[in-house]
């Protein structure tokens, strides 16, 4: 029997270990973000952590099983709420704009991913930023989320310790779909969940970013995570995590992209983490408002 409880439905994902978040903190402080767009929030992790740090924060979330568990959260009234996703938003001049983890290649359809991407321009105010990680096709991440090698288990409050697994079940072109099962210690109890990620190439995402006035000027590293040391050969080709950052220039022009390739980090290898992580900056015509950032 499945319980149906806010805290069970909210598991998106089932990850104690959000050392991932680390380098999108650093970058918000960095960029001295003062109003971030957290899309796909889920169940609030990143929103709270920034808004614990004085930031004013709006997150965006489809489901409202995750929303639920995000405003019962300590914290959760300092952050806006919003059920849906990034085509629809209100007005906000945000500083900065994020998709962490798997949001970015969840949005599998391409006509949502250009909705998601011009949603996102919309809501940032001229020079700001938005962030977002999604991993290299050519290091095929995909063929190490066997059972074997995603075995997790979490404590989570409220529920329980909590088993998790992940098995691909498809591979189509660009898209990867997988399963995670999870088994609830109390009761034992069985969910699972179905998701399909599209892994774009480096052109695709140059491209679709330029088409929306987006510009690109850097790419860095991100910062070594906790979780970061590597077991196995095969572990260590699928952790290496490129991160792209940006700034938008006095004067600079809709949809101009200049790309510098930084080396790479690495990361726990699990399809609900992991991959190239990237800042791209809206940009503006004539000098730009982002006080010298």
């Amino acid at each position: 029997m499945l319980r149906t409880s806010a805290a069970r439905r909210g598991l998106r994902p089932l990850d104690p270990d959000r050392s991932d978040l680390d380098a999108y903190l650093a970058m918000a402080e960095e960029f001295r973000a003062r109003r971030v767009l957290d899309i796909g929030c889920g169940t609030g992790v990143f929103a709270l952590l920034l808004a614990g740090r004085g930031i004013e924060v709006v997150g965006v979330e489809p489901a409202g099983a995750s929303l639920d568990v995000a405003r019962a959260k300590p914290g959760g009234e300092r952050v806006r709420w919003i059920e849906g996703d990034a085509t629809a938003l209100p007005p906000l001049r945000a500083d900065l704009a994020t998709m962490t983890a798997n949001v970015a290649q969840a949005i599998a359809d391409p006509d949502s991913w250009h909705g998601t991407l011009r949603g996102a321009h919309a809501a940032l105010r001229p020079g700001g930023r938005l962030v977002f990680e999604t991993r290299d096709p050519a290091r095929r991440a995909w063929e190490g989320w066997t059972p074997e090698e995603s075995y997790q288990t979490a404590d989570i409050p409220g529920v329980g310790p909590v088993e998790s697994r992940h098995r691909v079940t498809g591979v189509d072109g660009p898209l990867v779909t997988f399963r995670t099962t999870y088994v609830f210690a109390a009761d034992g109890a069985v969910l699972t969940s179905d998701s399909t990620l599209r892994f774009r190439e480096r052109e695709e995402i140059e491209a679709d970013l330029a088409r929306h006035g987006y510009e690109t000027v850097e790419v860095r590293d991100a910062p070594t995570g906790r979780g970061g040391s590597s077991s196995s050969s095969r572990a260590a080709r699928t952790r290496r995590l490129p991160v792209w950052t940006s700034r938008c220039p006095a004067g600079s022009l809709p949809g101009s992209i200049c790309w510098s390739p930084a080396t790479a980090r690495t990361v726990r290898p699990s399809p609900l983490r992991s991959g190239w992580c990237g800042t791209v900056t809206r940009s503006a015509c004539g000098p730009s408002p982002a006080r010298g950032r």
